[in-house]
């Protein structure tokens, strides 16, 4: 089997800009999960792990390694689970296999090791950005960060909120709300209320 995996970052995001690749797929899996999350933690993730336990998948399509683990440590554990199984990965933006004709490829580790890096290096360059920019908007104190004081929103509000529906769909399917909380990258407390909010409007 011949699969192609995507993730895009958030609920909101259709996927659409995958539809540029026209080849040909026995199987799409497509993750609407935070890059924060292991890739054994993501749903599609794991289907793609179980399907490759089952010896069922010979080549896993990404568009770009960042697609395959949170952080570097993450993408090159998958890419090892991926190789100890046989698997052929191919990047599309690099051009790359791993295993082109069944072959190991010599310069597959050190390319994606390279790689990997350097994506984890632009994640922590752009949050210690993020990070000096509320410091610097603290300092002036002319900047809240969260819901305004005063602010309220009613529970069907609350409970339609995107996020929050998935969230819902999670707990009826017996998740918890630590799970949750990783695969949706909410606070545990936010889902403690999804869940509250949900029994009082007899949801669930």
């Amino acid at each position: 089997m011949r699969v192609k995996y995507n993730r895009v970052s958030t609920l909101g995001q259709t996927g659409n800009r995958f539809e540029a690749d026209t080849d040909k797929y026995d199987l799409v899996l497509l993750d609407k999960v935070s890059g924060t999350v292991n890739f054994r933690d993501r749903e599609k993730g794991r289907v793609l792990i179980d399907l490759i336990e089952k010896d069922e998948v010979k080549i896993v399509v990404a568009e770009d390694l960042s697609r395959l683990g949170r952080n570097t440590r993450d993408v090159l554990t998958t890419l090892d689970f991926f190789d100890q199984k046989g698997i052929n990965v191919v990047v599309r933006n690099m051009g790359l296999q791993s295993r082109p004709n069944g072959e190991k490829n010599p310069i597959w580790k050190m390319v994606t090791t390279i790689m990997s890096s350097l994506h984890q290096n632009e994640i922590e360059t752009q949050r210690h950005r993020c990070e000096v920019g509320r410091m610097v908007a603290r300092q002036k104190g002319n900047v809240i960060f969260g819901r305004p004081t005063g602010s309220n929103e009613s529970d069907a509000t609350f409970i339609n909120k995107l996020k929050n529906k998935k969230a819902l769909e999670y707990l009826k399917k017996g998740r918890t709300l630590r799970e949750i909380g990783k695969l949706l990258e909410m606070s545990t407390k936010t889902v403690m209320k999804v869940k509250t909010v949900a029994k009082k409007l007899e949801m669930i």
